[in-house]
Order: C-alpha cells, then sequence, then structure tokens
C-alpha cells in the first residue's frame, strides 16, 4: 500500500510516544488517535476514548482504518492490580477484536523488554527467541507477557493481520521523567551487591523512527529495541558525578519491606529482582533483519538525557 491508501490508528495517541509519532505520520499519512487523554495542541484528530470501550470496534470502521499502532498501556503500575491488568490486557483483546472484525491490515504494538522478566538466570544478552517470563510480581512485565501470548494466538487464527511487536529497553529522550529516572535523582544511586543488571537505552527518536519504518515498509516480526551497548549503575554513577551507595540483597528486601509497611513506598520485597536483574537486550536482529540504523547507542542516549535534564532544570545533577 502507498502512504495516500494507508490510514493510521494510534492508541495512546496522546502519550510521550504517541503523540510524537502521530505528529510525524500526519505530515505523510491520514492518522487518528485514541486516549482518555485529549490534548489541543495535536496537528491530528485525537478521539478521547478508553481502549476498553465497546466504541471502538465502530471507530475504527468509521474511520477505514487500515493500520493500527497499539501503544496504550499502563506504563506506571497503581495500586489498583485488577485495574491494571483491565487496561492492558483486556483493552489489548477489545482492540484485536476490533481489529479483525474491520478486517485492520497491519497492526504494531510496543510490548517491553520487562516480557523476559527480571530473572538471575536471564542471558547477558537476550534475543528475540528467548522465553518470555515476566515475573508475576511485576505487573508490567507481567502483563507484556499474558499480551504476547496473546498476539501469538491471533497470529496463527487470524494469519490476514500482519504484525509488527518491538521490545524496546529504557526510552530516554529529552523530556522524559518516569519511574526509571526517578532512580537517578537521589544524592547517591543504589547498587546491589553481586548485581551489576545495567541498563539498554533507547532513543525515543529511535522508538518513533523504528515504527515509522515498520509502517511504511509493512514490516512484520519481533524485535527488541535498544542502543548499542549497555550502562551499569556506575557508570550511571560517574556520568553524573554521584556516589554509589551499595547494599546487600538481603538488607534492601528488609528496607523494601518496612517502606511497603509504612506506605513510603509501592515495592515491597518481592520486587527487589526489578533493580538486580534488569533484560539485557540484545539489538543484532533489529539492525540485520529488520534494517533499523540507529542514531544512538545506550551511552549516547543517556548523555543526550542527562544534557537536556540540565539544560531544562539548570541543575547538572
Amino acid at each position: 500500500m502507498t502512504a495516500n491508501t494507508k490510514k493510521i490508528l494510534i492508541t495512546g495517541a496522546a502519550g510521550y510516544i504517541g503523540f510524537q509519532l502521530g505528529e510525524r505520520l500526519c505530515r505523510e499519512y491520514a492518522v487518528v488517535g485514541v486516549d482518555i487523554r485529549s490534548r489541543n495542541d495535536a496537528h491530528f484528530h485525537i478521539e478521547t476514548m478508553d481502549i476498553r470501550s465497546h466504541r471502538l470496534a465502530q471507530f475504527i470502521a468509521d474511520e477505514n482504518v487500515t493500520h493500527v499502532i497499539h501503544l496504550a498501556s499502563v506504563v506506571e503500575p497503581s495500586r489498583d492490580v485488577s485495574r491494571d491488568y483491565d487496561i492492558d490486557v483486556n483493552g489489548t483483546r477489545n482492540l484485536l477484536e476490533a481489529c479483525v472484525k474491520n478486517n485492520v491490515r497491519h497492526l504494531t504494538v510496543t510490548s517491553s523488554g520487562a516480557a523476559y522478566g527480571y530473572h538471575a538466570d536471564n542471558p547477558a544478552w537476550l534475543k528475540e527467541s528467548d522465553p518470555l517470563r515476566g515475573n508475576d510480581e511485576f505487573s508490567y512485565a507481567a502483563h507484556k507477557r499474558i499480551v504476547e501470548t496473546m498476539l501469538a494466538r491471533y497470529r496463527e487464527h487470524y494469519p490476514a493481520m500482519q504484525q509488527l511487536i518491538f521490545r524496546p529497553g529504557t526510552v530516554l529522550g529529552a523530556n522524559t521523567n518516569n519511574m526509571i529516572t526517578q532512580l537517578f535523582n537521589g544524592r547517591r544511586l543504589l547498587t546491589i551487591s553481586g548485581s551489576d543488571s545495567p541498563f539498554v537505552f533507547i532513543w525515543d527518536q529511535d522508538v518513533v523512527g523504528a515504527i515509522e519504518q515498520g509502517l511504511r515498509e509493512d514490516k512484520t516480526g519481533i524485535y527488541n529495541l535498544a542502543g548499542d551497548g549497555a550502562l551499569s549503575m556506575r557508570d550511571i554513577a560517574a556520568l553524573i558525578n554521584k556516589p554509589v551507595m551499595n547494599l546487600p540483597a538481603g538488607l534492601l528486601r528488609w528496607l523494601l519491606r518496612i517502606g511497603k509497611l509504612l506506605k513510603l513506598t509501592r515495592y515491597g520485597p518481592d520486587q527487589i529482582n526489578f533493580l538486580r536483574y534488569r533484560p539485557v537486550l540484545s539489538n543484532q536482529a533489529l539492525k540485520d533483519s529488520f534494517g533499523y540504523r540507529l542514531n544512538k547507542t545506550s551511552r549516547e542516549t543517556f548523555e543526550f538525557f542527562l544534557a537536556h535534564r540540565s539544560t531544562d532544570t539548570g541543575n547538572p545533577s
């Protein structure tokens, strides 16, 4: 299909990546979006709609959508686990049913490297062929694993709807502010004895660029999204000139237990592996099979984030 025959729907279109993607795509394609939030600064129409809405199928029909980019999900888990599950899993199921009903040709989904899970025996570099073991104690990781299982069933039963799935690492850009970047805000950076647990970063513009290329070329398959290389917390500490506080895992588990009881943190001792065993993603398939040329390495992405954060806040740390 040519650009002028594709009609694109973006879910989560008012969000961090969705809005940037919509603004880029609407220069060349017919684009609409859905989101629970509205935006007055968008150059494409964003319908205020929950991904779980029964109106979604009719909206896709009315807009003659041919391609869907599914970005809507609960990025930062709330205390209401059942609500988060309903949005992530049942919301995706509602979208898939709407796509099948309306003969959508192509579906792009942003999953996550978290779908592989946070495990001590993860390979040093995770490939797309490695099993998805998203931990039940991390709702975000568990939901991504469940959603990918669902997507596999739809590929089997509805092969006419092509699928492209991305599994991003930690996304950073000029204005990123989330639960991951908050790890870098303290006076000291936390490390856990015996656990290197490096980060793989991906520049937000590389995320947008890869999705755009996949849409333009009607790509299919499953690909990790990560810059070259990885940074440990000690590497990050050196870049932002902060000391490291190294704690034994047992002590940190006890501190998390106390913090959870006092409602000082949403994380309890069961979530310690989130800090100990981050998935480290190989990007070989993205470069070789998908054919995307990355603009920034993991280190360059973090340095870009750091430089812009310093400019915006006037505080180098």
